[in-house]
């Protein structure tokens, strides 16, 4: 046990030690900054940049202990809430999650998608917990999920779902679903929002959401050539700044939001949050058979886009950039890693991880329709269900307003991987589920 108390951390972000350095991605640069550039930019939440900025003076390690450790918890708190908790059982668990998902991965890495599939145990453990956990754990619990709430909208709206699909079916599923476990879930959500505008308030001094959410969507809409035949059906009739542009927009989102498209020389967020917004509103009453559509063709993708590491290669000048300009002690320690000379290949990982989450996601659906087919509402059913729903919400979220990303998919996979091990130890273990109702009771 002493032995394993001191590997699984280590094990747990075993990348990070390989690389030499904190994983970075394309998207660290922007939350960095937000510390030190005092004001709001889209999608990138000041709650995760202080986070990061606390860590500046360890190199960043003490951000990534606290992510080994905070999963290393969760994974233990799980198992021994729902009666499973055994030393090699665990062990063996947080092994198989480190050699077959991309959890290391995301533990390794400056960057908000590990929080996003943790907090869906911790928002499970809050609302089943009840006598199982203590008050401080209760209280840990209530604040890491109001945290990585505030880290990113996509994690809080994911969360936001799960808690109003909990209160729907509370009614059919009684003290299955526990009112004080509902409450303080929800309640923790509601921390979390007010959490991120108090961040934004002390770094910019608006108290505001922070922006972003209509031009990531319009990106997403004009991919799939919604927004050229908006402007094609509405220019030159109404004066919009993209109708000169309106045959040579780019292909993708990426390329438009964040390469060198016209999107720079009309002024960015700032030049065209206004024409973006009233685009997206008014095309969906202009097309909502085509928007239904794509927004169902958006989510099938994402679920299926699930390989590790997108955005993580020697090809972030940006993050570099912030990292030279704000950090300069970092600097020689980020450059001699091997992610900035392009050492990190994810291919050979992906031939394993890529099957591994799509095979557990399928396990996850066989799972329910054999509790549905007996009958079966025990606590491992719960779990099973919520990240189901947590998976299908972060695919109606991040594809249909972002676009299929395989970020997004693995950043949540690796957890219906846990639930799967966890069922299958319980099938060949010795112990049996002690909190077993038949769904007609």
């Amino acid at each position: 046990m002493r032995l394993a108390a001191v590997a699984l951390p280590l094990l747990m972000i075993a990348p990070a030690f390989w690389n030499g350095y904190p994983l970075l991605q394309w998207d660290t640069g922007g939350y960095l900054a937000r510390w030190y550039e005092g004001y709001l930019v889209p999608s990138r939440s000041t709650v995760f940049g202080i986070y990061l900025h606390y860590g500046e003076s360890f190199g960043f390690w003490i951000n990534l202990a606290v992510q080994s450790l905070a999963t290393l918890w969760l994974l233990q708190l799980t198992l021994r809430v729902l009666g499973q908790m055994q030393t090699f059982r665990f062990v063996a668990i947080s092994l198989l999650l480190v050699l077959s998902t991309a959890l290391p991965w995301l533990a390794s890495m400056l960057l908000t998608d590990i929080f996003a599939g943790l907090s869906m145990l911790s928002l499970f453990l809050l609302v089943v917990g009840g006598s199982r956990t203590s008050v401080l754990e209760k209280i840990s619990l209530f604040v890491f999920t109001a945290f990585a709430a505030a880290t990113h909208s996509a994690t809080l709206g994911v969360l936001l779902g799960l808690c109003a699909a909990g209160w729907m079916v509370r009614p059919l599923l009684g003290a299955r679903l526990p009112l004080a476990g509902l409450a303080q879930a929800s309640l923790s959500i509601v921390a979390g929002g007010v959490m991120l505008v108090s961040a934004n308030h002390a770094l910019s001094g608006q108290w505001a959401w922070t922006p972003g959410g209509y031009g990531v969507a319009f990106g997403r809409m004009m991919q799939d050539g919604i927004v050229a035949r908006y402007l094609g059906d509405h220019c030159p009739r109404e004066r919009y700044k993209l109708c000169p542009y309106r045959n040579d927009l780019p292909a993708s989102a990426d390329e438009f939001l964040w390469g060198k498209s016209m999107f720079n020389k009309l002024g960015r967020f700032e030049g065209m949050n206004e024409e973006m917004s009233y685009i997206v509103v008014h095309s969906l009453a202009d097309y909502p058979a085509w928007q239904a559509g794509a927004a169902l063709r958006a989510m099938g993708q994402q679920l299926l886009h699930v390989a590790t590491g997108e955005g993580t290669n020697g090809w972030i000048p940006h993050t570099y950039g912030i990292i030279e300009r704000y950090i300069p002690s970092q600097v020689a320690p980020m450059r001699a890693a091997r992610q900035q000379h392009w050492n990190v290949n994810f291919d050979y990982v992906n031939w394993l991880h890529v099957p591994v989450a799509l095979a557990s996601m399928l396990a996850l659906v066989v799972l329910l329709a054999q509790a549905l087919a007996s009958r079966r509402l025990d606590d491992l059913t719960l779990l099973a269900a919520t990240i189901a729903l947590g998976l299908l919400g972060n695919a109606f979220i991040c594809g249909v307003i972002s676009g299929p990303h395989d970020r997004y998919g693995a950043r949540m996979a690796w957890v219906a991987t846990f639930v799967v091990l966890m069922a299958l130890a319980r099938r060949f273990g010795d112990d049996q589920p002690d909190d077993e109702t038949s769904a007609a009771a």
